[in-house]
């Protein structure tokens, strides 16, 4: 029997600041039963631009990824936020367009993100990993209320040996990461991520998890600017059971 064939978005910040979430997507998406392949000319998925109000390069961007990627039976991202770029925001980048409409939406149907793909269409019950120590879970903006990815991450870390999950106050609150939100919005973003520590650190758990870099690295980055021993973790590292690297912003205990 054909298995499916799987091209894997690696996502910028995985590329260039943690690997290891693209090797346990690899992992996890070949223990579903899918062979995997990632596109070395893969590139942005175009969403600073699409934000920033740059159409022209954010179409450009679009392009390439489609005609990359539209071969594959599944795309599949490690992250809530290219995820929906791709599935929901390539549509309206190419809305009305007679050449590209359709293409795109045989394209975005395809796209999914990586957790969600995993319980959802691959029907995962349960993953083969442990890990010894309690987590708490934050639900990032784009994955929670552009793909309904809630329920799914929680689903498989109840199947992970040893671990207990504690859930935080508010896991739907922003994290106040927003892309270049942080950028021009410093101090409200700073104020923001202030109470999402504290509600992390409330928990008690040893470990945060979130499934978008984005989010993981701007909290990891005030937890570890705050001087707490709480690690952080992409969600697929601890579903793979790859967990040897150094967490993320090296807050280890």
């Amino acid at each position: 029997m054909r298995r499916p064939q799987v091209g894997l978005f690696a996502t910028c910040l995985v590329d260039l600041f943690r690997p290891s979430v693209g090797f346990s997507a690899a992992k996890l998406i070949e223990d579903a039963g899918c062979d995997v392949d990632v596109p070395m000319a893969q590139t942005c998925c175009g969403q600073p631009a699409y934000n920033s109000g740059d159409r022209k390069d954010a179409r450009a961007l679009a392009i390439q990824v489609i005609e990359l990627f539209e071969g594959y039976d599944y795309v599949v991202a490690p992250s809530g936020s290219c995820a929906a770029m791709l599935k929901h925001h390539y549509p309206e980048i190419f809305k009305g367009d007679v050449k590209w409409e359709e293409r795109c939406r045989r394209f975005s149907e395809k796209v999914f993100e990586l957790v969600s793909f995993l319980t959802d269409v691959m029907f995962v019950p349960k993953v083969d990993a442990a890990f010894e120590g309690t987590v708490t879970y934050h639900d990032s903006c784009s994955g929670l209320r552009e793909l309904g990815v809630q329920k799914q991450p929680r689903k498989l870390l109840a199947t992970v040996e040893g671990l207990e999950l504690k859930e935080m106050a508010g896991s739907d609150v922003c994290c106040g990461f927003g892309g270049t939100f942080c950028v021009k919005y410093s101090d409200i973003s700073g104020t923001i991520v202030s109470k999402k520590t504290a509600t992390i650190a409330a928990t008690g758990a040893d470990m945060l998890l979130a499934g978008d870099m984005g989010c993981l690295m701007n909290m990891a980055g005030k937890l570890k600017r705050e001087g707490s021993s709480i690690e952080v973790r992409h969600v697929a590292e601890v579903l793979a059971g790859m967990t040897d690297t150094a967490p993320i912003a090296g807050s280890s205990k």
